[in-house]
């Protein structure tokens, strides 16, 4: 029976609150279905497999450590992973590790959707203080990884539906206005060409926190921009959304200079000065990819195209 659930878990992508749900903004990220992992056997004879391999058993020795202090972790049958782990098992992604959109997360959601003991099923109409339980553990499992997860990650690619983060402890599972095929709008993403480092990313935005001025920009401006943008996409109410953005790619680039690749700072201001697009981070930042949002993507367009970006959702 265990192996019916579902096998497929697939990336996602934050359209808004990076940095900003670590000090309680609020954050909307939607699953994207172009990449994605699945648990599968391998005869670990190449590079690839051995690495999965191997850093699965430190994952499960992590658990096994963890696994002593009371009520942080889920139920997970770890006899049954040790063993599955002893006989070959890998974790087969196409998401690239290190832009963002989640590869860790893929791998604890896929993990807990197989191994978990009366697991929590990723049902449409879930409650929310089972989203709040399975955060909260997803959290720590993902520590393995980053040093300090939130858990929302892995909550989104085993849910697989758009979660939007009011807050810490207020989060909710929600539709997303559909797409509009005909558009001019878009929002894109652009290959940075390098994989960002989650961890010192955030250990720079801890450190800038430990500053009165620059938490009181964030609780102040960021929160305001950030929070704006969200509602104004949620209501279909574009003028608002890309006054709101332009704020928050303006701020970003002030602010959060060394999560931004350097070849991208003059490109990222041009957006802002020519009107015709606004960069923001996907993810901590620091390389994976950029996130970008064009009122006129036809006009976006020729000043990007040497980059290559990817259109996911039009409006």
């Amino acid at each position: 029976m265990g192996n019916l659930s579902k096998s497929k878990f697939y990336a996602k992508i934050l359209l808004f609150g990076e940095y900003g749900i670590i000090h309680d903004s609020m954050g909307l990220s939607i699953p994207f279905n172009f990449y994605k992992g699945t648990l599968g056997f391998s005869e670990l004879t190449n590079e690839k497999s051995v690495k999965s391999n191997k850093s699965l058993k430190n994952f499960y020795n992590y658990l096994v450590e963890k696994g002593n202090e009371d009520g942080i972790l889920p139920a997970i049958d770890l006899k049954k992973f040790e063993e599955d782990i002893s006989n070959g098992l890998t974790f087969d992604s196409s998401i690239p590790q290190g832009f963002g959109v989640g590869s860790s997360g893929a791998l604890v959601a896929a993990i807990y959707s197989k191994y978990a003991i009366n697991k929590i099923e990723p049902e449409t109409n879930i409650l929310k203080e089972d989203i709040l339980k399975l955060k909260t553990w997803f959290g720590n499992m993902e520590n393995f990884f980053h040093g300090r997860s939130s858990g929302l990650d892995p909550l989104i690619c085993y849910l697989n539906i758009p979660i939007l983060i009011k807050s810490k402890n207020d989060l909710d599972a929600i539709g997303i206005p559909s797409q509009n095929k005909e558009g001019k709008s878009a929002i894109f993403l652009i290959d940075s060409g390098m994989p960002g480092e989650t961890e010192p990313m955030v250990n720079i935005f801890l450190e800038k926190m430990k500053n009165e001025g620059f938490r009181k920009v964030i609780s102040e401006q960021f929160k305001t921009y950030n929070d704006a943008c969200i509602k104004a996409f949620l209501k279909h109410d574009f003028n608002p959304l890309f006054t709101n953005l332009k704020s928050l790619s303006k701020f970003v680039l002030k602010h959060f200079k060394p999560m931004i690749p350097n070849d991208f700072h003059k490109i990222w201001k041009d957006g802002i000065e020519t009107n015709t697009y606004y960069l923001k981070l996907c993810g901590s930042g620091g390389g994976g990819f950029i996130l970008g949002f064009a009122p006129d993507y036809s006009k976006a367009l020729p000043k990007l195209k040497n980059l290559n970006p990817e259109v996911i959702y039009t409006f």
